[in-house]
């Protein structure tokens, strides 16, 4: 038997010590939270993606009735992103939720679906993205969204 181990390398900071653009892109982040349509599970989630154009979108999650036909924020903001700038990488992307009447205490993280989407915005792009999870006082970075899919499918897998 072969074992194979993986690690990934977060970076956690309190947001006051981030950069500026880094506390912009959180700021927008959790501004989006408050267009959030989530009146079935009150969780509110924004995310804000920086462009190479130096652009900030946001977006946020958007549920609907028929659970399945919802859309999380990243995805939101993602496809939004890059139907407007097409020719624009993401440089990088933060994510904040709200709820219960307050940012959340734990760091927010993208579903698998949305992991998937954000490797496909990397593999595009050709260039990683760092990936930035808030909570209310903190976040955790991670250079490329590979940290948190690792073995990941992309399109070099259809090539085989």
């Amino acid at each position: 038997m072969k074992e194979i181990n993986l690690s990934t390398k977060i970076a956690v900071y309190p947001i006051e010590e981030c950069s500026v653009i880094e506390k912009k892109l959180i700021e927008a982040a959790k501004s989006a939270t408050k267009n959030s349509y989530s009146p079935y599970s009150g969780f509110k989630v924004g995310a804000a993606v920086l462009l190479s154009n130096g652009e900030i979108i946001t977006g946020n999650n958007q549920e609907n009735a028929a659970y399945p036909s919802g859309l999380c924020a990243e995805r939101t903001t993602a496809f939004y992103a890059h139907a407007k700038y097409p020719d624009q990488k993401i440089e990088a992307i933060a994510i904040a939720a709200w709820s219960k009447g307050n940012f959340t205490k734990d760091v927010i993280t993208p579903c698998g679906a949305c992991r998937q989407v954000l490797l496909e915005s990397e593999s595009r792009s050709h260039s990683p993205m760092k990936i930035m999870m808030c909570s209310d006082d903190a976040v955790y970075i991670v250079n490329s969204i590979k940290d948190l899919l690792p073995l990941s499918f992309g399109d070099e897998m259809l090539k085989k």
